[in-house]
């Protein structure tokens, strides 16, 4: 089987599922899928929608079943999907009955991977059993703590004869790999439908599909512990915010530098209000991209100035937040060191050298420890535990790549509240 492009429609608005569908199969998208949140969110209209204005197409209902296989397969066929799809974790039973019922419909059955204990045993069985296909998916929660699915998809490839799907965050750069390793079906999803310009996306997974040449992108991709800092430079602090359950910012924190973005690890001082020693010795202490983070009670005096400033930017440091009070903003301006606090104040405390260095603090009901990771801009800080960095770094940029696609759609002359379909899902 020749590999084709398939792009997984995963809207939860129809109108915007259509939209971008007319822009994939011009940039040579092969296979349309009704995903499963437009499935739920749609019903079977989805695929009728896309039958109607797509008539030569080849439609997946990405069904997942669990139960009642045929008939959800019967309605599938009906409705004038081609392909429609079976949870590999379904009981025999089921996986058996949609095969069955695909038969008697006219409608080829893949068997979804996800999950599954053993997928290569599963896909032998659903392969003996008829399965016209079987798919090997990193579904889109466990792509954001970093995983892939070409390991288990090299696998399955070499254990069955019939095709393998492939999907979990394929992009242009990863595309060849996944045909390399055995797909036969490259499924993606928000490389092209997050695209500002889904017609050029396509074009450009499908050539690489057919070239087996990587093609380097800025987006759509996530990475692991290492790529963390990479991955916080590109979102803002709303990104990160919206992406992760609107996670709250430090409050009351302003830049005294305007229009920086700062990305770094979490070294925590805990000081007395306006007492500098504790600060000041942490600059000594830090490693290069650290940011100090100081609980000064939020009140001034200040406790970091110029100097303070001259002392960091020769460590290399990412930035400082103060709990408590700033001064000499327009020298630190000057330098362009990100630099964020509460309270902007002339007058300076003394060095009295109390407080702790590296050990966590809480700043009005949020905790920050050693290591977090810290990011400002002009909306403010917002601390990420180390221990959910990953995917909070790799859901920001999710958020990110989904704004641009929204904003690109409001300057082809729409609105906020139409692209959102807002009237449509407000809470009854």
């Amino acid at each position: 089987m020749k590999p084709v492009l398939q792009i997984a429609l995963d809207f939860i608005d129809l109108h915007r599922a259509l939209g971008v569908a007319r822009e994939a199969v011009k940039g040579g998208a092969d296979w349309l899928e009704v995903g499963t949140p437009l499935l739920k969110a749609e019903g079977l209209e989805a695929v009728r929608k896309l039958r109607a204005e797509f008539p030569h197409a080849t439609i997946v209902c990405d069904t997942k079943t669990m139960d009642a296989g045929r008939i959800e397969m019967e309605a599938a066929a009906k409705a004038g999907a081609n392909v429609a799809t079976v949870l590999g974790a379904a009981p025999d039973a089921t996986v058996r009955e949609c095969i069955e019922a695909g038969r008697n419909y006219g409608i080829r059955v893949a068997v979804d991977l996800v999950n599954v204990k053993d997928p290569v045993a599963r896909a032998r069985a659903a392969a003996a059993w008829g399965a016209s296909l079987v798919g090997v998916h990193c579904p889109i929660d466990q792509q954001m703590e970093g995983k892939d699915p070409f390991a288990v998809l090299r696998e399955v490839a070499g254990a069955v004869e019939i095709p393998v799907s492939v999907a979990g965050g394929i992009n242009s750069e990863t595309a060849a790999t996944a045909v390399a390793a055995g797909a036969s079906v490259v499924v993606v999803g928000g490389a092209i439908t997050k695209a500002e310009d889904a017609e050029d996306a396509a074009r450009r997974i499908k050539r690489v599909i057919e070239s087996g040449v990587a093609e380097k992108t800025e987006l759509f991709k996530r990475g692991g512990a290492s790529e963390i800092r990479e991955l916080l430079a590109r979102p803002s602090v709303p990104n990160i915010s919206d992406g992760y359950h609107h996670m709250p910012v430090l409050p009351g924190l302003r830049p005294v530098v305007p229009g920086v973005h700062m990305v770094g690890r979490a070294l925590p001082v805990r000081a007395y209000p306006g007492d500098w020693a504790k600060p000041v010795e942490a600059i000594d202490v830090a490693e290069e991209g650290d940011v100090i983070v100081i609980d000064a009670g939020g009140v001034p005096p200040a406790l970091w100035g110029e100097l303070a400033t001259h002392s960091a930017v020769q460590r290399k440091l990412a930035g400082v937040v103060i709990h408590g009070a700033i001064r000499d903003t327009p020298e630190i301006r000057k330098l362009g060191f990100p630099a964020f606090a509460r309270h902007v104040t002339a007058r300076a405390g003394e060095p009295k050298g109390f407080g702790e260095i590296g050990v966590p603090i809480e700043i009005e009901g949020i905790r920050v420890e050693p290591g977090d990771w810290i990011v400002g801009d002009d909306d403010g800080v917002i601390a990420i535990p180390a221990s959910h960095a990953v995917e909070i770094a790799n859901r920001a940029m999710d958020r990110l790549e989904f704004e641009n696609r929204l904003r690109k759609e409001i300057q082809q002359g729409s609105t906020l509240g139409k692209v959102a379909d807002l009237y449509k899902w407000e809470k009854r």
